[in-house]
């Protein structure tokens, strides 16, 4: 009889345990997904918190106010408020009504269009950086060509070899100006980002290599 209830509370216990370690396991998995999305906006000149906050509401099953952004992140809801206006401005964050919510709070859903996201950060920050940094050199290219009828052998020497390696990275930077509008246009004649990504993997050899 003894052993009989000692199998039963065993049963019992299993699938507790298995729930728990399930949880665990989904815990863990999304603290890891906020903290490499976190790291990877870090890494291209973003906030982390920024990245932390897309990644919540992107994981998060409903919409997310604030307050829920706060507390899940441990930050100020002035530092929450502040990048979800970035998010919002870049199209990755939307505002959405919440029924029963009372219109006292906004909440936040994630954008899941890949595409849409990656063309307004192209479109919002890399073509700016892009025209800035051509339109910097060339000023500088000028300028040292205005310059060289008064400088000395020397001078003039080192100004030529500043004139071209400038030009070389305007070349470089124009093909990133060509490459990035190339994508916006596929992007906005309506092809699916990740249909976009695997036709520039069938584009290269296994090796990294252009295909000839």
């Amino acid at each position: 009889m003894a052993a009989s209830l000692n199998q039963t509370d065993q049963n019992r216990a299993e699938p507790q345990t298995a729930r728990t370690d399930a949880t665990a396991t989904l815990q863990s998995v999304h603290n890891n997904m906020l903290d490499g999305l976190g790291q990877l906006a870090d890494y291209f000149g973003f906030s982390k918190v920024m990245g932390q906050l897309y990644g919540a509401m992107l994981l998060s099953q409903r919409p997310l106010c604030l307050d829920d952004l706060v507390e899940m992140l441990d930050i100020s809801k002035a530092n929450a408020s502040m990048n979800m206006r970035t998010l919002e401005n870049m199209g990755m964050a939307r505002q959405v009504w919440v029924r029963g919510s009372g219109g006292r709070r906004k909440f936040y859903e994630a954008e899941t269009d890949f595409g849409q996201i990656i063309s307004g950060i192209l479109k919002g920050r890399e073509l700016r950086d892009i025209d800035r940094a051509l339109d910097v050199m060339g000023e500088d290219v000028n300028r040292l060509r205005a310059a060289i009828p008064t400088m000395d052998d020397d001078q003039r020497s080192l100004a030529q070899l500043y004139i071209e390696r400038i030009t070389q990275m305007e070349g470089l930077f124009q093909l990133a100006q060509v490459l990035i509008g190339a994508i916006l246009l596929r992007v906005g004649d309506g092809l699916d980002f990740t249909q976009l990504l695997m036709e520039i993997a069938e584009a290269s050899g296994s090796d990294g290599t252009a295909k000839g």
